[in-house]
């Protein structure tokens, strides 16, 4: 037998390393706070199914990412292998044809439809029928308390929650008896409004043929308690996400505000850690069940073959593997799309920075009971409307039947280009 030497033994070792090497994939994927934090929760449990897929995160703040990700797909310069997608972008995404339906081969989504919560296919299609997203996670709508100021004023929480005039009114008494306002903005009551009652299959701005809806008494009754509470001095006139916002929270400037299940992570994690305790969740006023957010994976139609492959293989994961979907649960608090993710007996467990409330059981019930809601390539340019004519219905008494009326010519206006 003949002897190898140590130089081709050398010889040998490259050349398998490079072999590994050139078999090594590196997928890029592109996302935003707090979203991307799934992704740093996967890299771990990814590398144990598919050891030799690097996984790339490059994040962005949630405006500059979804912007940068609009001008990848008009260029095509610059796109990630995967695309994480809040639901407000999913009709510009899908319109513009440039991400791959997931709905036909090679991908075949809808064979997982039955696992994921219902109406969370209908906000990731396209145009067409198809799936322009897959869902990961929901969020859930909920009325979020300060029951610490609540208690204080003698105002229940039933009184609170049973009706939106019974809502209205206890925050005369909330701000009478403590001092305290009922919400930071006004818009709150109308964003949630006009979500929990759509018509199953409709969309929140449009019809089924394009048509805009603000001439309906869905968005006239949401802009009548929008100005009740205006006029009543109940809120703090503080726009979300502003730096005067996240103060509220900190010093309790209101007594309420609605967002998604997800406010849970921002709460303990960064906006008002030092509240621990003080706070309850409830279901909606006069028991409304409203989508409120919701984060989506896509992938461009300009990359390669093989790496629409990985991309997939990886959004499978990262959306119907039990385990990733309750670890991002559980990271997170990133109430998860994957109904069997939604059964782990973390979703029983207490809460502490809710006193130990089993909020995410409450969560799950109201998920259930969400109506489906289709969206559309202009719904980002009907939001900005009706947020300009709604200001103008608070701060400059404008008519609310001709704030409307101008909403639904500027919208048909945009509809008809």
């Amino acid at each position: 037998m003949k002897k190898i030497s140590l130089l081709t033994t050398c010889a040998i070792a490259v050349c398998m390393a490079s072999s590994a090497l050139a078999q090594q994939k590196t997928l890029t994927v592109a996302s935003f706070p707090s979203f991307d934090e799934a992704i740093k929760v996967a890299i771990p449990l990814y590398k144990k199914i598919r050891p030799d897929v690097d996984i790339k995160l490059v994040s962005l703040g949630y405006g500059d990412h979804h912007n940068a990700m609009v001008t990848a797909l008009s260029t095509g310069a610059g796109l990630p292998d995967v695309m994480g997608v809040e639901i407000g972008f999913i009709g510009k995404f899908a319109a513009s044809g440039a991400v791959e339906d997931l709905s036909k081969p090679p991908y075949n989504a809808l064979t997982h439809k039955s696992k994921i919560v219902g109406y969370t296919f209908s906000q990731g299609s396209n145009l067409e029928g198809g799936l322009a997203a897959m869902p990961a996670d929901i969020g859930p709508g909920t009325l979020l308390i300060r029951q610490d100021i609540l208690d204080k004023s003698g105002v229940t929480n039933a009184q609170l929650t049973q009706s939106w005039e019974s809502y209205i009114n206890a925050g005369k008494v909330i701000k009478e008896k403590t001092g305290v306002l009922l919400l930071p903005h006004a818009n709150s009551i109308n964003e949630v409004y006009i979500r929990a009652n759509v018509k199953s299959g409709e969309g929140i701005y449009f019809d089924k043929n394009n048509k805009p809806l603000f001439n309906t008494p869905r968005f006239e009754k949401a802009f009548e308690y929008a100005k009740a509470v205006r006029v009543a001095g109940l809120d703090a006139k503080i726009l979300p996400w502003t730096n005067e916002w996240s103060e509220g929270f900190k010093r309790g400037s209101f007594v309420t505000e609605m967002r998604g299940a997800w406010m849970l992570g921002q709460l303990s994690s960064w906006l008002a850690p030092e509240t621990k305790g003080k706070w309850r969740a409830s279901n909606l006023p006069n028991n409304a069940y409203s989508s409120w957010g919701g984060s989506f994976y896509a992938i461009p139609k300009k990359i390669s073959d093989d790496q629409k492959k990985v991309a997939w293989e990886f959004i499978t994961f990262m959306t119907t593997n039990k385990e990733m979907q309750v670890a991002a649960f559980k990271g997170l608090d990133a109430f998860p799309a994957l109904i069997e993710a939604a059964s782990d007996p973390f979703v029983e467990q207490p809460v502490e920075f809710f006193a130990g409330q089993k909020a995410r059981h409450l969560w799950r019930s109201a998920a259930a009971k969400i109506p489906v809601i289709t969206v559309n390539k202009l719904d980002p340019a009907a939001e900005e409307i009706m947020n300009a004519e709604l200001t103008k219905v608070l701060d400059e008494n404008k008519d609310i039947k001709l704030a409307l009326a101008d909403a639904q010519r500027q919208a048909d206006r945009r509809s008809r280009k």
